[in-house]
């Protein structure tokens, strides 16, 4: 398959409509079909379901742009569109007479050697091609993707014995680079790989809760946080998912498995939350689920009574001792319910992956990529038995006479990872202990620092070689977080990079690249009114982003997730940009009543002045920035950063976030050839004038209910130092005397009380406190 440069979707439904919505991410052309209808407008289905992706939240596209680039239309004018397509993927009813009779006339139409997949989640490949020519099966895959399709990462691919190998390999290559997918490959079987365990999983937790009498905040707790998996725990997860799921994932996976697989023995259908479904009460989609807000009582969030399926206020989940936190031999042990609901979800589950070795998946890391990306478990089933340890888990399992899986019986103690020789290993079938292969492109840290010590290190940051001259700047604090411990770090590292190598790299593989500056710290020391230590701080960070701005080597920041404050400014003042796609980068500072203080207020301006879209002069390019500032803006995307302006056009963007370092690395080699350090920037402000007009407009704001009197207060600030401070009109202003503003301001403004009051609320509550 020589490349994918346009996609069909055939099912404008929830799902089709969002992988149509993530090709067109990817900067591809996608036609969208749906069935026809009688009226003016015969594909307002397929319509339809493009207005709504448009106001769907989370938003299913990551920039105006991108929903260009989708093409309605109806099965019965526009199949013959078909023609035209590289890919075609088929989202239909699960039905299978009707994917069947749809294959007929795709096969009519379509185009020699193209691509033909089915996003099923529940029907055989061998049975969804019967009757199809030799052709058409060459060229048929299934491709499971998971909703959100533009969120979730992991995509499993099934293909059959006739499939074309080079095909799918052209498929699993876009869906990896274009589409930003995580490739799984799945057997013919049942559910697949993560469903197959996912569904089984909640079974397990739920009738546990049920029999067990455990409620249901207990359960979220107990099988949540400690197990590695989202807060949203159990129930919350099938509210989220919505109820009426899982009696159709129960019927469809009961009809298709063996009558001795281990999830015949727990499917039931509870007659609570048969009747939930039937009242509505269908999740989040619906009037409430397991958890609901009830807003004649002034919203105040209520849980359903197991036992007696009534409402109740929600209650505080059981404490669970600190050892079991962390540690899953203590969970599963502790006395009374929590430690039998434990393991009465754990035990089932882990053994029932352990059997899927082989049968649904080949190897153990199948399994756990699948788990890790499909429900967003921190570790997968076979990385949870290494904390159980598998000894104990296969003896447990003995004792209580479950079945214990030959994969168990093969590790005999064994862990199921290792490293050897500075290379993380996996244990196969065949007892033996096989390297971790990565995706060429694929570069990561996690498998750096498993065969290499770190150059530089403190409590707060890290500096490692990844290859070819160039070093990674890791963040390492709780939400990586941004301290005086990371300034210095950068201190030591600049005269390090700059004797011994090429470029550096601000990369780390937390879940959110940066959350900004740590503000608990900050607390502290405005508690204790040490004023000098957080100038000391503000100042601190200015020199040390201001040094990596100057460096005699490239520096290309890598964000991800989120980008805000202090973590927004690291970008703003490298070299350039390799941002995952999914990026979520801001200045955020107003929020909690500061200003950025770390230079990006002058990078700010610097950035509108270059922009070709914005009227020349001292005013439109302040007042740009003051609007993005004030009103604490986070980009929706990396694409959306670009329209917002926290990106450069010329700044990069990686779909998938395995290629992120990678990306980075080569942006950075390319810069270093003959790079030279950048000119600082002077400026022409507005001056009195200037700010004069910021205020007015504040005021209007503040007159319609849009902005708080504190609000007022701190906008008047970043005014001061985005229109030059008292400096005139004619006068041109350095860097450092921006920098001097900006400190001289975020200074007095961390000596306000309503500060101090924003910062508590935010670090309490993770909201803003509007005063």
């Amino acid at each position: 398959m020589s490349g994918v440069s346009k996609v069909c979707v055939i099912g404008a439904g929830t799902m089709g409509a969002g992988i149509a919505a993530q090709v067109a991410n990817a900067g591809v052309p996608v036609l969208l079909l749906d069935m026809v209808t009688e009226g003016p407008d015969r594909s307002v289905v397929a319509r339809k379901a493009l207005e709504r992706l448009g106001k769907s939240e989370p938003a299913a596209f990551m920039s105006k742009a991108a929903a260009k680039l989708v093409e309605v239309g109806n099965i019965e004018d526009d199949l013959a569109k078909v023609a035209d397509c590289d890919w075609v993927i088929e989202a239909i009813i699960e039905k299978i007479e009707a994917k069947q009779a749809l294959y007929e006339r795709l096969e009519a139409v379509r185009k020699p050697g193209s691509a033909v997949s089915s996003n099923t989640s529940t029907m055989p490949l061998a049975v969804l091609t019967q009757g199809r020519s030799e052709a058409f099966q060459r060229d048929f895959l299934i491709t499971h993707f998971f909703n959100p399709p533009r969120y979730m990462r992991l995509l499993e691919v099934v293909a059959g014995p006739q499939s074309d190998p080079a095909l799918v390999a052209g498929i699993s290559a876009f869906a990896d680079r274009a589409l930003g997918k995580s490739v799984v490959t799945a057997r013919d079987t049942p559910g697949f790989i993560a469903n197959r365990v996912g569904t089984f999983w909640l079974q397990s937790a739920v009738n546990a809760a049920f029999d067990l009498g455990v409620s249901v905040e207990d359960a979220d707790a107990i099988a949540g946080k400690p197990m590695g998996v989202p807060k949203t725990g159990i129930f919350g997860l099938v509210d989220l998912v919505g109820i009426d799921l899982m009696p159709y994932l129960k019927t469809s996976l009961t009809r298709s498995l063996p009558q001795d697989d281990p999830y015949q023995a727990i499917a039931k259908d509870h007659p609570l939350i048969l009747k939930m479904i039937a009242d509505g009460y269908t999740g989040r989609k619906g009037k409430g689920g397991f958890y609901r807000i009830n807003r004649e009582a002034g919203k105040v969030k209520e849980a359903i009574d197991l036992a007696t399926g009534d409402y109740r206020k929600a209650a505080k989940p059981v404490s669970i001792p600190g050892a079991a936190q962390k540690d899953l031999r203590a969970l599963v042990s502790l006395p009374g319910k929590l430690g039998a609901y434990a393991w009465a979800v754990l035990g089932p589950t882990l053994a029932y992956s352990a059997s899927l070795v082989g049968e649904a998946a080949d190897d153990v890391l199948a399994i756990d990529t699948a788990m890790k990306l499909g429900y967003n478990w921190s570790y997968g089933p076979f990385e949870l038995i290494d904390r159980l340890g598998s000894d104990a888990l296969a003896k447990r399992l003995e004792a209580e006479g479950i079945a214990v899986p030959e994969i168990l019986r093969i590790a005999a103690g064994r862990p199921f990872y290792r490293v050897e020789g500075g290379q993380r290993q996996f244990l196969g079938l065949d007892g033996d202990y096989h390297a971790i292969t990565r995706p060429e492109g694929v570069l990561l840290l996690e498998d750096i620092k498993a065969a290499s010590k770190p150059l530089l290190k403190n409590g707060s940051a890290a500096l490692w070689d990844v290859g070819d001259g160039v070093v990674a700047l890791e963040f390492t604090g709780k939400m990586n977080a941004l301290d005086g411990d990371v300034m210095s770090l950068i201190g030591k590292a600049i005269p390090l990079v700059a004797s011994q190598y090429k470029a550096l790299v601000v990369y780390n593989e937390g879940r959110n690249f940066s959350a900004g500056a740590n503000l608990g710290l900050a607390l502290f020391a405005l508690n204790i009114a040490a004023w000098g230590e957080v100038d000391k701080l503000v100042a601190g960070g200015q020199q040390a982003y201001k040094a990596l701005k100057y460096a005699p080597f490239p520096v290309v920041a890598a964000p991800y997730g989120l980008a805000l404050g202090g973590g927004c400014e690291v970008c703003l003042n490298a070299d350039a940009v390799q941002a995952h796609a999914e990026t979520y980068i801001g200045l955020v500072e107003c929020g909690v009543g500061l200003i950025p203080g770390w230079g990006g207020c002058g990078e700010m301006i610097q950035r509108f002045a270059e922009n070709p879209r914005l009227p020349k002069g001292p005013m439109p390019a302040v007042a740009k920035a003051f609007e993005t500032i004030s009103t604490a803006t986070v980009a929706k995307s990396a694409a959306n950063a670009k329209e917002v302006g926290y990106l450069r056009p010329s700044d990069g963007i990686t779909m998938n976030r395995d290629r992120l370092l990678a990306d980075a690395k080569a942006k950075a080699l390319a810069l270093a050839e003959g790079y030279q350090p950048p000119a600082p920037p002077t400026f022409r402000l507005p001056g009195a004038g200037g700010k004069a007009a910021l205020d007015l407009a504040v005021q209007g704001f503040r007159a319609r209910g849009l902005a708080t009197p504190y609000d007022e207060v701190v906008a008047g600030r970043l005014a001061h130092v985005l229109s030059g401070g008292e400096s005139d009109l004619v006068d041109t202003i350095t860097e450092e005397q921006m920098l001097t503003m900006e400190r001289e301001q975020f200074v007095q403004l961390v000596r306000d009380p309503r500060t101090l009051a924003r910062i508590e609320t935010m670090l309490a509550t993770g909201k803003p406190l509007r005063n």
